[in-house]
């Protein structure tokens, strides 16, 4: 029924029956404000804090896991550097190995993975006929949680000056 009442009954010239003016745009702004319920219903707001909460500790985890990964890696690359120092020095002409496994100590001492050194030793080896000096470095490393080596063995290798 319209505001008039006789929108719907009456016939334009084609026989199809015309609505109200005043009918049309009552019609209009319900549907629109059934529309704009319905949008309200469905809005966003306050999605943006709740995408927030829960994807910020993923992305801390995985912060702190490449973090962690690049700390071993920095601790592995002394490590060997170390090594290899001391192997170097052991190798020198004149010589001992427990000048090169010094200095691998005191390499490691002003690094951050000095702390961690459980154990330095040096040896003489022959390969392929070439006497080497290998130094070996035993450490642990920095590791949070329990995911992981938390142990590290590397070896640094010189060949040997001779006399």
């Amino acid at each position: 029924m319209c505001c008039v009442g006789l929108c719907a009954a009456y016939k334009g010239r084609d026989g199809i029956p015309h609505i109200h003016r005043l009918c049309m745009s009552m019609l209009m702004s319900s549907r629109v404000r059934l529309r704009r319920q319905l949008t309200r219903a469905r809005s966003d707001e306050g999605s943006a804090v709740v995408e927030f909460a829960l994807v910020t500790p993923l992305l801390l985890v995985l912060l702190l896991g490449v973090l962690q990964i690049a700390l071993a890696m920095h601790v592995r690359a002394t490590l060997t550097a170390a090594a290899a120092e001391g192997a170097r020095v052991a190798a020198l002409s004149g010589s001992s190995l427990i000048r090169g496994e010094q200095r691998t100590r005191d390499v490691l001492t002003d690094s951050l993975a000095g702390g961690g050194v459980a154990g330095v030793s040096a040896s003489r080896q022959r390969v392929d006929g070439v006497e080497v000096v290998a130094v070996t470095v035993t450490a642990s490393l920095p590791l949070f949680g329990l995911l992981g080596p938390t142990s590290l063995q590397v070896t640094g290798h010189a060949v040997q000056e001779g006399p």
